[in-house]
């Protein structure tokens, strides 16, 4: 039987082929696909997600709106790495043909978990705003989900916004810290220490058959690539998002252990800081699986596998 998911997302580059990779594993019961507010605007992550629908021809997925804005703070958005329109340029003048459904995210979010007690799988590649909304309006979810498993944090290493913050924690800190806090049965955390080791080259994009999705990841990732080079001298970009997929698809690509993981909401310098309690100093029950490490030729198997069939 299918797994059901919802994919909870801020549609910019890596996020669409994250979508990409979901829609196309066909191992999913996709109930939907929620935007949010983070890299983009709402509307901007909304018209990306169903311009990459219409991109695979899938127009029967709903896609449902949800938070225009961080819980408590302004927005902050990365047209620096994601471009203006989110996706690179790739489909910039691109007519959209889907549009989204009715509702609001986390009330989608809450019913489909209602619905289908102990089956729903969320996954969430964007500031974790609308699973927090949907916490604080319904605390039962929390025991009636199957599992969470969020692109969010870095517990070991640096940030990518600021030296310590990886960017959907820092854009709203509060949420991520009212979810971690909700007492999920089974969370998975996955940070760019992890996902950093995963990265598209050019010799993954040439292995994909599929003319027009090896165009459009080449065309999207191109200046995304491009900054990774200025910065880390690989031409490559991490697969953030792809790999919270792949974790649904296959909990063996990552090790990972259960720890007590909280987020820094009242810091000058560190907000948005996750901090993994790695040696018990708080005396606090585990509450996230935590990924330590990656299979990273596993996942580009799978990854190029699925986009191929």
């Amino acid at each position: 039987m299918k797994k059901k998911l919802i994919l909870d997302v801020d549609t910019g580059i890596d996020d669409a082929i994250g979508i990409i990779l979901a829609v196309k594993s066909r191992q999913f019961d996709i109930l939907g696909i929620t935007t949010v507010n983070g890299n983009v605007s709402l509307d901007t992550a909304t018209r990306n997600t169903c311009k990459i629908l219409d991109l695979l021809g899938e127009q029967e997925i709903s896609v449902i709106k949800g938070a225009d804005t961080p819980i408590i703070r302004n927005s902050f958005f990365e047209h620096r790495v994601h471009g203006e329109d989110g996706l690179g340029g790739a489909l910039k003048n691109v007519e959209v043909n889907k549009q989204p459904d009715d509702g609001f995210a986390s009330d989608f979010i809450i019913n489909s978990i209602l619905n289908f007690t102990n089956e729903v799988t969320l996954v969430m590649t964007g500031p974790l705003t609308n699973l927090a909304l949907a916490v604080k309006k319904c605390p039962q979810i929390t025991k009636l989900v199957k599992e969470v498993i969020f692109m969010g944090g870095v517990v070991q290493g640096v940030g990518n916004v600021t030296p310590t913050s990886e960017y959907n924690t820092f854009v709203d800190p509060e949420a991520a810290k009212i979810v971690l806090q909700a007492g999920f049965e089974s969370i998975t955390q996955v940070g760019l220490d992890v996902t950093r080791k995963v990265l598209l080259t050019e010799e993954h994009i040439q292995l994909i058959q599929n003319s027009t999705l090896a165009d459009y990841i080449r065309d999207s990732t191109s200046e995304y690539r491009k900054r990774y080079f200025e910065r880390n001298n690989i031409w490559a970009c991490a697969m953030h998002d792809p790999l919270a997929v792949g974790i649904a698809l296959q909990k063996d690509l990552v090790t990972s252990e259960e720890y007590y993981v909280d987020v820094e909401t009242k810091s000058e310098i560190c907000d948005g800081q996750m901090v993994c309690d790695f040696q018990n100093r708080l005396m606090k029950p585990a509450n996230a699986n935590v990924c330590l490490d990656v299979n990273a030729e596993a996942f580009f198997n799978l990854f190029i596998r699925i986009i191929n069939s």
